[in-house]
């Protein structure tokens, strides 16, 4: 196991993270670790301590990474990450419970950290922080956009909006919440009106949690793109709100530019330019398998070349794609998304996956699943105006014909609609790189300074000056 034991002495800030177990919210945080461990000088050395189970520093520990990001472990007393998806409620369960108490002895081990920078969804750690004294700062791993939504809750409750039925008020427009352009119903995160509605009072209490005890609230955003929500959550939120970019791993990508290339992008580089439809579903729930057996069919007569990710249907995908697709079970994302000749992304428009299609200018053909995703497909297809959707209602299968007609439109290099939707895309690349290039880590940083050198109970004012 690799452990730190952080020597006040020699170290000016410890900061301890606890990221959500799952691999959307584990990737972004240690995404912003990486680039906050970059940060450290002879002047102010920091350290960064970031909590897992054992299995997980299992999938993480051969990870590049700065020298002063160490590992500390918890036993596995959670349900394996390979099964999270057979019992999602029981593996929630086991998160909220189960957790907390290991991870509290750890700090009985270990220097005082400065700061928790902890998921927001981990609403047990924020109560760590009160008991021990440790400023916490809050990470939202979704969009602004989502939050705000969360946040006005009490809103669409007035306006019978909680918990609508979606096949009669899906197409109703909500329009009063502020700092959100006019967002239909069926496009509100799904815990609202789906299956999945018993685990929105653990989300409402996240979200109170990190607007009325935690110290600091971090988004993972382009403020560009949603500085409306952004301006309004100022507004009404007394904890001071830090943007933090996108937190996807482009400097991994920068690292990894001498290594020899990996077979899948060698098959990449033999295509023409903007030629090759990249289709990836996510790494957790999926599609079903009647819409697969749809959408392998109509991508497959469509004639568009493509590259697939997919780790348990592999050989069904290989078999129904014939020689214009590669299939791989995993890849490097944003280089495959940044290779020429990658000219479209099959998405289920996870945020980690929008922020990466979005740095990389390609568009987007949207088929959401679950959670924030229909939410960031509104913003996809409505908002940037740099996708199209695929299933337009999520109740209904989405047929093969239909498929293979939208794939073959929006490939179409020549259209003028795939001109326009490729040149905005580029567009909204354009503001990611500038905002990664301007260093927007660099907002976050008198935070965990100074919280190196003053109580808990200093003004926040004080903190963030």
């Amino acid at each position: 196991m690799e452990t730190t034991n952080v020597d006040q002495a020699l170290c000016n800030c410890h900061i301890l993270v606890i990221p959500y177990p799952g691999r959307g919210h584990i990737n972004p945080l240690m995404n912003l670790c990486k680039l906050i461990a970059t940060t450290s000088t002879p002047n102010h050395l920091l350290q960064v301590s970031f909590i897992v189970t054992e299995e997980w520093f299992s999938f993480l520990k051969s990870e590049q990474k700065p020298d002063n990001i160490k590992f500390l472990t918890i036993p596995n007393v959670i349900p394996s990450e390979k099964d999270r998806s057979k019992d999602l409620s029981g593996f929630v369960e086991a998160v909220y419970t189960k957790m907390e108490a290991p991870i509290d002895s750890i700090l009985d081990g270990i220097s005082k950290p400065n700061v928790i920078l902890v998921d927001l969804y981990l609403t047990w750690a924020v109560h760590i922080g009160e008991r021990r004294n440790i400023p916490v700062a809050s990470f939202w791993p979704m969009s602004p956009t989502v939050f705000s939504i969360l946040h006005h809750h009490q809103l669409l409750l007035a306006n019978g909006h909680f918990e609508a039925n979606c096949q009669e008020q899906g197409e109703e427009v909500v329009n009063y919440i502020p700092g959100i352009k006019p967002i239909c119903v069926k496009d509100l995160p799904p815990v609202f009106y789906s299956k999945y509605r018993e685990m929105l009072p653990l989300i409402l209490e996240a979200v109170s949690l990190l607007v009325n005890k935690a110290q600091y609230a971090l988004f993972t955003t382009i403020e560009p793109l949603e500085s409306q929500v952004i301006e309004a959550l100022h507004a009404e939120i007394p904890v001071p709100i830090f943007t933090v970019g996108p937190t996807i791993p482009y400097m991994d990508t920068e690292l990894n530019t001498n290594k020899p290339s990996p077979n899948y992008l060698l098959w990449l580089d033999d295509q023409p330019k903007d030629s090759v439809l990249y289709i990836s579903q996510g790494s957790f729930l999926s599609v079903s398998n009647t819409q697969l057996d749809e959408i392998i069919a109509g991508v497959h007569s469509s004639g568009v070349r493509t590259f697939w990710v997919a780790r348990e249907t592999s050989s069904l995908l290989t078999d129904g794609i014939g020689k214009r697709g590669i299939v791989v079970p995993w890849c490097d994302q944003l280089r495959v998304l940044c290779h020429p000749s990658v000219g479209g992304f099959w998405s289920h428009c996870g945020w980690n996956s929008t922020k990466e299609g979005a740095f990389a200018g390609v568009p987007f053909l949207a088929f959401p699943i679950v959670a924030d995703q229909f939410t960031n497909s509104k913003q996809i297809v409505e908002d940037w105006k740099i996708g199209w959707r695929v299933n337009k209602e999520s109740e209904n299968l989405v047929k093969r014909d239909e498929i293979a007609l939208l794939v073959q439109s929006f490939m179409d290099l020549d259209s003028y609609h795939g001109r326009e939707m490729r040149k905005r895309s580029m567009g909204i690349r354009k503001i990611f790189q500038e905002s990664v290039e301007s260093g927007a880590i660099q907002g976050i940083l008198p935070m965990f300074r100074h919280a190196a050198f003053v109580e808990k109970e200093t003004s926040i004012n004080y903190l963030i000056q």
